[in-house]
């Protein structure tokens, strides 16, 4: 069983972004990842936590709980309005990228959401959200590839 924390951050939306992901296992297992990019969104990042988070998984498939304190991103999983977005292939619909990569890596595994308040003093979910904060601080960022100001950005 695996516990992932994941936070997002845009400085600014859209600005700097960053991510922050905090991977435990038993018995005692500790791997902490971020990123960030110069020009990105808060959604792209919180759902790009939640995709390294599962990438960096070595045993497939895993039990695995996700713990994030994005409604857009756990809503859209939980809800299921993931899936209809995906049959409808992400017509009109935001991060098509990331959302396609996540289901790839989803699908490896099995994954249970559970949201958390954000800034409510849990330790993992604060340790994510310095991590994702700090490297959107990183200097020498490259803009997000996958995102697009042409396109607004939304939940729907």
């Amino acid at each position: 069983m695996v516990t992932i924390y994941t936070d997002g951050s845009a400085l600014g939306n859209p600005g700097p972004g960053g991510y922050g992901v905090v991977l435990l296992a038993p018995p005692n297992h500790r791997k902490e990842l971020s990123g960030g990019f110069s020009l990105t969104t808060n959604n792209r990042m919180e759902l790009l936590a939640v995709c390294v988070g599962l990438e960096a998984l070595k045993v497939i498939p895993c039990d695995v709980t996700v713990y994030s304190d994005s409604k857009y991103v756990v809503d859209a999983v939980e809800k299921g309005w993931l899936f209809s977005w995906e049959a409808k292939r992400f017509k009109g619909k935001k991060n098509a990228d990331l959302w396609m990569r996540f289901l790839e890596v989803y699908r490896r595994h099995r994954v249970r959401f559970v949201w958390v308040k954000g800034h409510s003093d849990i330790p993992e979910n604060e340790r994510c959200d310095r991590l994702a904060v700090a490297a959107a601080n990183s200097p020498g960022l490259q803009p997000d590839p996958g995102y697009s100001p042409d396109r607004e950005e939304g939940m729907f």
